[in-house]
């Protein structure tokens, strides 16, 4: 049964609760717990960072939200909290995302068009068979009803908005006709024909050279600002982070481990996780002191095979036998809006 219910909301400026969302594979090798009790919100305006390694939940996270995950995955358990504000003529509504049919007209009408989504890489998202405009035009009709000429004139609308040289042109190229900052470019233009509430941006910039990244940054960020959107940024780019965020949560094993504010996570860093993070970054400018890079030693745990009590516990130089190997962790708030899962 879908569950909406009209009523005033705790928090005004809350967008999104992820509460204890748990997403698992089944599989004959047996349980993936890809997200394995997430509990995070984000706000109305807000850009939120999440970040961990691969194979740490981030994306699945991300699909989860969108309701797009691939079968055999499955929300088992949680719930994701959308607060729909208040238009002209209805009332504020709380959906839980988790309850709607995944096929069913009430999430495609949420998806696309008031939660939108920029893949990691566009050359896999976008259809290679259709042009540019078809398939920003196939978004734009599909919510909001309009002819395919009007359509098509708002789409060329989004492309020049997203800095796309020449939408007049562009707009009747195929995917392969682009070059990378190009396409990315395209699907920018296509999750934001509807002007989403959320936009959630999987690395968007992972495939692309320095300099392109810098324009699709400062190109999001300008974007946000016009709309009034929340945008929820996944990378395992720590630099993106203290660029583009206000908030940061930090995944590890399907977990969230570590949750702040963007300079308390960079200044005071609490989970050993996240200290490691970012005693891998590159440091220039210090010429006294030439050390090897400092690493997270050992790999992320088989899936199949998570290791008992903290799952970080076989890679953390600060693990306390007979503590961290025993009894998983809980989230503990150290100080006000951080929040941590460790003993220590």
């Amino acid at each position: 049964m879908m569950s909406i219910k009209s009523s005033p909301m705790t928090n005004q400026d809350t967008l999104i609760q992820v509460k204890n969302l748990k997403t698992y594979f089944r599989l004959d090798e047996g349980t993936v717990r890809a997200v394995d009790g997430a509990d995070f919100e984000i706000k109305h305006g807000q850009t939120i960072g999440i970040v961990g390694e691969s194979g740490c939940g981030k994306s699945i996270t991300a699909r989860s939200i969108m309701r797009i995950v691939a079968k055999p995955g499955k929300i088992v358990g949680g719930n994701i909290l959308f607060h729909r504000k208040a238009k002209e003529g209805t009332a504020a509504e709380t959906i839980d995302l988790t309850s709607l049919d995944p096929y069913g007209d009430e999430i495609r009408r949420i998806r696309g068009a008031e939660i939108s989504m920029v893949f990691q890489e566009p050359m896999t998202s976008l259809s290679p068979v259709h042009t540019i405009g078809n398939q920003i035009g196939e978004v734009i009709s599909l919510h909001q009803r309009v002819s395919p000429a009007i359509a098509r004139a708002r789409g060329i609308e989004m492309l020049d908005l997203v800095g796309m040289p020449h939408p007049n042109r562009t707009i009747d190229r195929y995917p392969h006709e682009l070059s990378g900052g190009m396409r990315q470019r395209a699907m920018i233009a296509m999750a934001l024909s509807c002007r989403p509430s959320l936009l959630i941006a999987d690395e968007p910039t992972t495939a692309l050279d320095v300099t392109t990244e810098a324009q699709i940054l400062s190109l999001m960020r300008q974007l946000q600002n016009d709309f009034g959107m929340a945008i929820m940024f996944i990378t395992h780019n720590l630099g993106v982070v203290a660029q583009m965020t206000q908030q940061v949560v930090v995944m590890y094993m399907g977990k969230v481990v570590e949750s702040a504010n963007v300079d308390a996570l960079f200044y005071e860093p609490r989970h050993p996780y996240t200290q490691a993070l970012l005693q891998s970054i590159p440091r220039f400018g210090k010429r006294r002191e030439r050390k090897r890079l400092a690493s997270i030693k050992g790999t992320v745990p088989d899936p199949y095979a998570i290791p008992r009590g903290c799952a970080f516990h076989p890679r953390c130089a600060q693990m306390i036998r007979g503590v961290c190997d025993a009894d998983a962790p809980k989230m503990i708030e150290v100080t006000p809006g951080h929040w941590v899962r460790c003993v220590l």
